[in-house]
């Protein structure tokens, strides 16, 4: 009962946060979708930070390194090669999105391509890449709450009473309450991880060196990349598709328009890399957790965090620990909500009604989050994945918007707007079928070597993608301008 009193305090403490942020603001929908385009360099970095510690790090991440060993390093890789793209990147997706006024990742599609029909294209996409992450969040959440507990509520009960609770916290407060949570939350979960990262190896075996040769010992081979699955070629571009597709995420895209200036992003660059040092101290729990609780098996894994900290902390503890869980998930599980509400009313509702209103479309968005959230709700009942796994099914498909998104950025257009839409379609298409009919690449072209057959699903939809964009492109590209779609509420 102790550890929920705990949590229970630290998710008021996060609505509290989140009506304090609001109060005094007109929340018009672009304050509420990217806070009037006014924040510096502190609240951008912890909205970009939330992307890193989330759910899917504090279990999801501390999971792999129980269940899967070597191959879970990849979390440490992908994230840093992400901000160093992010230092050209982000300043010139934020100087478009302060001229043309944007505050969705689709309208910079609408505006780059002159094609509302593309901008929901993106949308649906975005929106659909965002569930397996939103599910990610909710399953860590029942996760948290239910080992927290010691197991007097279940996950589910817990997942539903979080579910409500996000849902109001992201209708009453917007952008300005997760930036103002994701102070709080950063600060608690790095004091909370390098603690766990540092005293769990020591006191199960006396040190991390120590640890490590014990796991070695145990299972020799386990922290390595395999000769085949897991291996250095499913590793690499595992490690490219995730880089590449850290900031396709709607909800990663559009807060780079509430910055107050590019220097910001710039700024940023230097220092997030260094922050994401912060993610060995997970795998250190991770690997604790292989001595202290062994026989975890599949999804179970993710399980690993909480269940040695209950056996090693007091129940006051033990809350703190899973209030830093729970706002690893309200924080980018509220950028989620928001985002994908704002994608559906704005680029996909105002093109079936151009007529309709600002106001009116602020507030079909905020109408959203609860249906949204709903059926984020099915899909954890559902269960199934582990996090990371959810995850890469969510990067597979927010990737295939990467292509499309680096060729619109020359002032001279590479491609097409029917170029874009082809390789968009044609690279979630690809995703799809692997993922539904749970085929491999090695299962498609068997006669291929090892190191093509381990490729990421996604890295081979990239390619499917690229070559039917250029290809496209190359057919309907015309000598003479062809004119723009008229914008909805104009004539023509």
């Amino acid at each position: 009962m102790t550890a929920l009193l705990v949590i229970a305090g630290f998710l008021l403490l996060a609505v509290g946060l989140g009506l304090r942020a609001r109060h005094g603001k007109d929340m018009t929908l672009e304050q509420w979708s990217v806070g009037g385009r006014g924040f510096g360099t502190l609240f951008v970095f912890v909205l970009l930070a939330g992307e890193i510690y989330t759910t899917f790090t504090f279990l999801g991440a501390a999971g792999w390194a129980y269940g899967k060993g070597g191959p879970a390093l990849y979390i440490l890789c992908y994230a840093s090669l992400a901000y160093v793209l992010s230092y050209w990147l982000l300043p010139a997706i934020w100087r478009f999105g302060k001229e043309h006024r944007l505050v969705s990742q689709p309208d910079f599609f609408v505006k780059k391509f002159d094609s509302w029909l593309l901008g929901a294209l993106v949308a649906l996409v975005g929106v659909v890449a965002m569930v397996p992450y939103l599910v990610l969040q909710l399953t860590g959440l029942g996760i948290i709450v239910s080992s927290a507990s010691y197991g007097h509520i279940s996950s589910h009960v817990a997942v539903v009473i979080g579910t409500v609770a996000l849902a109001g916290y992201v209708i009453i407060s917007g952008i300005h309450g997760s930036a103002w949570t994701s102070v709080v939350k950063d600060v608690l979960i790095l004091g909370v991880v390098v603690f766990l990262g540092i005293y769990l190896p020591v006191h199960y075996s006396g040190g991390i060196g120590q640890m490590f040769h014990q796991i070695d010992a145990t299972d020799p081979g386990f922290l390595t990349l395999r000769h085949r699955g897991y291996s250095p070629a499913w590793f690499a571009s595992t490690v490219l598709l995730s880089a590449l597709g850290f900031y396709m995420w709607p909800h990663s895209f559009s807060a780079t328009y509430s910055a107050k200036n590019p220097r910001v992003f710039r700024r940023n660059a230097v220092f997030l890399p260094l922050y994401q040092l912060i993610l060995l101290f997970v795998f250190f729990a991770g690997f604790a957790a292989i001595i202290a609780v062994p026989g975890l098996k599949g999804a179970d894994g993710d399980l690993s965090l909480l269940r040695i900290t209950v056996k090693s902390f007091d129940p006051w503890f033990v809350g703190v620990v899973g209030g830093a869980g729970v706002l690893t998930a309200l924080v980018p599980g509220s950028l989620l909500l928001m985002t994908s509400a704002t994608c559906l009313a704005k680029n996909v509702y105002q093109l079936a009604r151009p007529a309709a209103t600002d106001q009116a479309v602020g507030r079909l968005a905020k109408l959203l989050v609860p249906v949204i959230a709903a059926v984020a709700l099915l899909f954890t009942f559902k269960g199934g994945s582990s996090l990371v796994n959810l995850l890469l099914m969510g990067y597979a498909l927010v990737t295939q918007l990467f292509p499309a998104l680096l060729l619109s950025l020359p002032t001279r257009r590479v491609v097409t707007k029917q170029g874009a839409a082809s390789g968009i379609v044609a690279g979630v298409a690809t995703v799809a079928v692997v993922t539904l009919t749970h085929t491999t690449v090695g299962d498609l072209l068997p006669f291929l070597p090892q190191p093509v057959k381990d490729l990421n699903v996604g890295v081979i939809a990239l390619v499917v993608n690229t070559a039917t964009l250029f290809a496209v492109s190359a057919l309907t590209r015309s000598p003479a301008r062809v004119p723009a779609e008229p914008l909805p509420g104009t004539a023509g």
